[in-house]
């Protein structure tokens, strides 16, 4: 028969002896590191009653021999049976006590091994409070070996399980008993956080959550996360903060990455301010609130840590614009709403017209019947190309290699900017590492805008300097790109041609859909390169800009440069490359030149003007070669 009284009278005894023998020697007695005295008990006799004949005393402990500070050792059964782990045995966590007594210099109990390797079999699942979701624990224990607070200081990590849960009493987060609830992770985190918690204490979140009814203000988890917390200064802890503040600020995280700030913040930029930068990290405050960093008293200061030279108007930056707020931002509002109009008018149009010539010109095309496998089938007929033996030359050199800047550095700015406006795209991440990273990218993208400038502006002087020297030079004759009234009758005639209600136009040097081009490429280059440039020299204009024209300058950028890749990779593709009569690739703008008959089919009125001015053959070379 079993005494379980004269077993708790043996273990306090044990007990008192070992703390006697390690109390006057500081080291583990026994030659083993074991408590001295026989072996009472083997692994497979040791009951949760045993252990808590010592542990359980209240009061229970012994100093450490590193240090000689108190270590309190006593369990509260009660607490550690309503706990999650309370269905386990204490030999279940301590798995190398082999006897009692036991050894003194036991192995700390990992609870990250059993987490993570035995999965979900073993370790309960329980519902965070900042998940609406159940989310297994086990991928709450990843996250935290990757994190800060699982890197070794020392031997030991900067904070262990216990740290946080405590070792015997864990309780779900959503219950008020826990150490890591939304109510005590404060005075969790400012064991270690002193300074931290301090002033978290007067912020405006740390205030509320000390009133009678407990606000849901923000505690440490919900900014830092509780598991995946990173280094401050690293890339994946400023996404997390802004996210985590997003869960409460939706509307100010959502504005805040339609602007410079935020785009370029979530690509990696360390620079740019983030949300604890113009708020505070722990000590935030309202807005109205004197103390606050953007008060009114304030703000002009705060801007200046980053913006030095920034005028008394560049206070009146919108650093969460909302576009569709027209009572705080009627600016943003107007602008965006004309812009928006006018994108949605011209895709709309051109999106429509090269959707009727793709399929008017695939309707032309006479039916053929091939056989393929021994069945006949009835098929569209392949473009007929020309290869008449002579080519007209239509760019020279010099436009072909303009062409090819404005070409490549388009391009480039093209893939560099939808980065910054599609920020949070695992795409644009990607791109921003292969580039070297933000700053890197943007000297790319800003080389590119000043190769565009030069190729547009410099063609632009250049044709005026070549036109000004020809006195006899028709501004609004068939060499002009200017719009002429031939321009809007050529275009009903495609529209009707489109319909089947006519012949197609007979056009002469420049059509109207690359008058639009031409003329495009230059509003494009006024409204994006202004608005960059201003961008680019901020601190130049913010000494005397009002800080709402970077939120326009910003706006006005991104959507033209939104408009201008819609319609070139579209419209102006298609029309030079795309539709079936040039598809995959018109080359005259590499080569110069076109076959000649090609020429006399696409534009028959600038054929017959030169063959009777005399001056076609001029303009005859040989083919390029294939």
């Amino acid at each position: 028969m079993k005494m379980p009284g004269l077993r708790i009278v043996a273990g306090l005894l044990l007990a008192a002896l070992s703390l006697a023998t390690f109390g006057a020697t500081g080291e583990p007695a026994g030659t083993e590191g074991r408590l001295p005295g026989e072996v009472q008990l083997t692994r497979e006799q040791i009951t949760d009653a045993d252990c808590l004949g010592c542990h359980g005393q209240k009061g229970f402990g012994t100093r450490s021999a590193v240090d000689g500070s108190w270590r309190n050792l006593d369990v509260d059964a009660d607490a550690l049976h309503q706990s999650v782990h309370g269905e386990y045995s204490c030999l279940y966590c301590h798995a190398d006590i082999e006897q009692l007594p036991h050894r003194v210099d036991l192995e700390e109990v990992d609870c990250v091994t059993c987490h993570i390797e035995q999965g979900e079999g073993s370790a309960p699942e329980r519902t965070p409070w900042l998940q609406s979701d159940s989310l297994p624990i086990v991928i709450q224990t990843r996250q935290y070996t990757h994190s800060v607070h699982a890197e070794k200081k020392g031997a030991k990590n900067n904070a262990t399980c216990a740290d946080c849960h405590t070792a015997h009493y864990v309780f779900p987060s959503d219950d008020p008993r826990s150490t890591v609830h939304r109510l005590n992770s404060p005075e969790t985190c400012g064991k270690c956080h002193e300074k931290e918690l301090e002033e978290y204490r007067h912020s405006i979140h740390g205030a509320s959550l000390m009133t009678p009814w407990k606000g849901e203000s923000a505690t440490c988890v919900d900014c830092h996360s509780a598991h995946r917390i990173t280094e401050v200064d690293k890339l994946s802890a400023h996404r997390v903060i802004v996210e985590e503040c997003g869960t409460c600020h939706s509307r100010e995280v959502r504005s805040y990455k339609a602007t410079t700030h935020g785009q370029l913040a979530w690509l990696g930029d360390k620079e740019v301010a983030q949300c604890k930068d113009c708020h505070d990290a722990h000590n935030t405050h309202r807005v109205d609130d004197p103390a606050s960093l953007v008060s009114e008293e304030n703000r002009l200061e705060t801007c200046r840590k980053c913006h030095e030279d920034a005028g008394p108007e560049f206070v009146k930056f919108r650093a969460h614009a909302d576009i569709g707020d027209f009572e705080r931002n009627p600016e943003l509002w107007w602008l965006g709403t004309v812009m928006v109009g006018i994108i949605i008018l011209t895709l709309i149009f051109f999106y429509s017209h090269s959707m009727l010539w793709f399929w008017r010109e695939l309707k032309s095309r006479p039916y053929e019947w091939v056989v393929v496998d021994g069945k006949r089938f009835r098929v569209r007929a392949k473009r007929i190309r020309h290869h008449s033996g002579k080519a007209f030359r239509r760019f020279s050199w010099q436009w072909r290699l303009n062409h090819w800047a404005l070409a490549l550095s388009v391009l480039t700015l093209v893939l560099t900017g939808m980065v910054v406006m599609f920020p949070d795209t695992g795409w644009a991440t990607a791109i921003i590492d292969f580039l070297g990273g933000p700053r890197a990218f943007g000297y790319i993208h800003r080389t590119a805008a000043v190769v565009f400038l030069f190729a547009v502006f410099g063609h632009g002087i250049a044709v005026i300097w070549k036109v000004s020297r020809d006195k006899d030079f028709d501004w609004f004759g068939p060499d002009s790109l200017l719009p002429r009234k031939k321009d809007w009758e050529d275009m009903k005639a495609q529209f009707r041609w489109f319909f089947g209600k006519g012949e197609p136009p007979r056009f002469d040097r420049w059509t109207y859909w690359e008058k639009f081009d031409y003329w495009a490429v230059y509003w494009g280059a006024f409204v994006i390169g202004l608005s960059g440039i201003i961008l680019w020299f901020s601190p130049f204009f913010s000494r005397f800009l009002p800080g709402w024209a970077f939120n326009l300058a910003t706006l006005a950028h991104g959507l033209e440069a939104f408009l201008a890749v819609m319609t070139l990779f579209v419209v102006h593709f298609f029309n030079n490359h795309f539709r079936p009569s040039k598809f995959p690739l018109d080359r005259v703008m590499f080569t110069g030149r076109w076959d000649l008959e090609e020429f006399k089919e696409e534009r028959p009125e600038h054929y017959e003007r030169l063959k009777k001015s005399g001056e076609l053959d001029k303009y005859i070379e040989e083919p390029p070669s294939k």
